[in-house]
């Protein structure tokens, strides 16, 4: 690197030292010091972070009980209520496990993880033209990509944050475990990856808004679902498998899950293509549906535009 490309990169991180960037050093900061506490003070940590966000967030809050009361509208409100706040601790649990896989190596929980279907992942590996891994925002994201580096190298698709300390912070985090970490909207990276024959994991269950998308049912409800996984499956005729990570009930450890590759996908038909995507994602919340990422305004999107927004 030049004298100056290392003046400009020195200069481009010295305004992360600006107050506006302390609170964010100082949860880098906590990060880093609970990723080496023993397991089960984690797990607690996790827990009281979740019921202080339940009572102190109610943005979040508001947001998740939509979403639930769409998704399940039988629920009691004795029933949302506590599903709600199951939710809100599986998601302080998850930013532990994001700072242990900051800082870990994953090789110190091999004994915590139970696997299935790996021989599916291996398979479609070995037929190299590719494989497109589908999962969904679970909690348990950064810590079952971190646990399945393991047993297989991969690129990962990322949306970046607007906290830039904060992505820089993820983005080193990462690049620990995975060869490379795409950006979302670098379409052409993912594509290259796929031809190369590499695995990409890629979660298509966020709301990315009306372009690029179709509306299809998600819980039974109609939800703008990105059209992209198709056309990136298509692209190298790459296998597409549905990789399922979840906590065990008992915080004691985790479990891997990978289905056999879809057959018949994509179908060319993009709404038909999109609903497949959709009905496997809802399978795997059902399971275990505290442990999804409910906080996200998966809604946001409407047909009827801005007015018909349920939050």
């Amino acid at each position: 690197m030049s004298n100056a490309g290392k003046k400009e990169k020195w200069l481009s991180k010295l305004k992360f030292w600006s107050p506006q960037y302390w609170p964010t050093w100082l949860l880098i900061g906590f990060m880093k010091l609970v990723s080496y506490f023993p397991f089960f003070l984690q797990i607690k940590f996790g827990k009281l972070l979740g019921y202080m966000t339940f009572y102190l967030s109610k943005g979040r809050r508001h947001i998740c009980e939509v979403n639930l009361k769409l998704c399940y509208p039988k629920l009691t409100n004795e029933e949302l209520k506590n599903l709600t706040k199951r939710t809100f601790i599986s998601n302080g649990i998850g930013l532990i496990e994001t700072a242990i896989v900051w800082h870990r190596d994953p090789n110190e929980f091999r004994s915590k993880l139970i696997v299935s279907g790996l021989e599916n992942l291996k398979d479609a590996v070995a037929d190299g033209r590719g494989v497109l891994l589908i999962c969904a925002h679970f909690t348990t994201l950064e810590i079952g990509g971190f646990l399945l580096s393991l047993f297989q190298k991969m690129d990962v698709t990322y949306r970046p944050f607007k906290n830039c300390l904060f992505d820089h912070a993820m983005l080193k985090g990462r690049s620990r475990h995975y060869p490379s970490v795409i950006n979302r909207k670098d379409i052409r990276s993912a594509l290259k990856s796929l031809k190369k024959g590499n695995v990409i994991w890629y979660a298509p269950d966020q709301d990315y808004g009306l372009k690029h998308s179709v509306f299809v049912p998600f819980f039974g409800v109609k939800a703008a679902t990105i059209t992209a996984t198709a056309r990136i499956a298509d692209f190298n005729n790459s296998a597409v498998i549905f990789f399922s990570h979840y906590r065990k009930d008992d915080n004691s450890g985790y479990e891997l899950r990978f289905s056999k590759k879809l057959e018949n996908y994509p179908t060319g038909e993009s709404k038909a293509d999109a609903s497949i995507i959709n009905k496997l994602i809802e399978k795997a919340i059902r399971e275990k549906p505290e442990q999804y990422l409910w906080l996200h305004r998966r809604f946001k999107t409407q047909a009827a535009g801005k007015s018909a927004r349920p939050y």
